[in-house]
């Protein structure tokens, strides 16, 4: 494998790795505390679990380097949407402590403008 096609498959990971990071803190900050971070499973992955009150809130992380390419909040389709909430049924599975409270899907749009980040907060994005 040439060198330039390994750096093209690393380094957005590596991004996207630092933007949940950042993107959690942003949401810390902000009084939601992190349950879990990167939830892997068979039917889908959610990037930040956290607990914001009363409300387990699932979190799906979208950057845009540049506005070219549209809102990064407009790129969580509907196909997306079913996989967050196949994971989060999952998770929840998992987690039997947590099934009795409300759930909410959030979604953090991550952009860069004039050199500095922009985070859009969207609660309750979507609905199962």
């Amino acid at each position: 494998m040439k060198p330039n096609s390994v750096l093209k498959r690393i380094l957005p990971s590596i991004i996207g790795a630092k933007v949940e990071r950042n993107t959690e803190t942003f949401l810390n900050k902000r009084g939601l505390r992190t349950i879990c971070r990167n939830y892997e499973c068979r039917t889908g992955e959610i990037d930040l679990v956290m607990n914001d009150g009363e409300y387990v809130v699932f979190v799906e992380v979208r950057y845009r380097g540049s506005d070219a390419y549209g809102d990064p909040i407009e790129s969580i389709t509907a196909r997306k949407q079913e996989r967050l909430i196949r994971a989060a049924t999952h998770f929840l599975a998992t987690e039997p402590h947590l099934q009795s409270m409300p759930c909410r899907f959030d979604a953090v749009g991550v952009s860069k403008a004039n050199g500095h980040t922009k985070y859009d907060w969207v609660k309750n994005a979507f609905s199962t």
